[in-house]
Parts: structure tokens; C-alpha cells; sequence
């Protein structure tokens, strides 16, 4: 697990929990097709399995 995760929102957070949206915007995903990259840890991949419907997430791969 130490390569990198490319995390897309795909879904409005429109009428999602509160739990939801804190999430979504601690990982800087405020708007639909907005992609950031993280680190692939435990966290992170836990963070992602609670919002799995909203999101689309990709391993990149490093190519050196």
C-alpha cells in the first residue's frame, strides 16, 4: 500500500448525512468531477469505503 489513490466525486452530496459531507470535504471534494490524489494508507482507504457510493477511486500507478 504505499502507492497513490485518485479519488473523484461523481455524486452530489446534496441530502447525504453530515457524516458524509465532513468527509467529502476534509478529502477537498466540494464539487461534482473534482479528483484529488492521496497517499494509499488505512485511513484514507477507510474514508473512501464510507463514501464508496459518492466516488469514484483509481490506484495510479508510478511509472519510473
Amino acid at each position: 500500500m504505499s502507492g497513490k489513490l485518485k479519488v473523484t466525486l461523481v455524486k452530489s452530496m446534496i441530502g447525504r448525512p453530515e457524516k458524509h459531507r465532513k468527509i467529502l470535504r476534509s478529502m477537498g471534494l466540494a464539487k461534482i468531477n473534482r479528483t484529488v490524489e492521496f497517499i494509499d494508507t488505512p485511513s484514507i482507504r477507510g474514508m473512501i469505503n464510507k463514501i464508496s457510493h459518492l466516488v469514484k477511486a483509481e490506484e495510479k500507478i508510478d511509472e519510473a
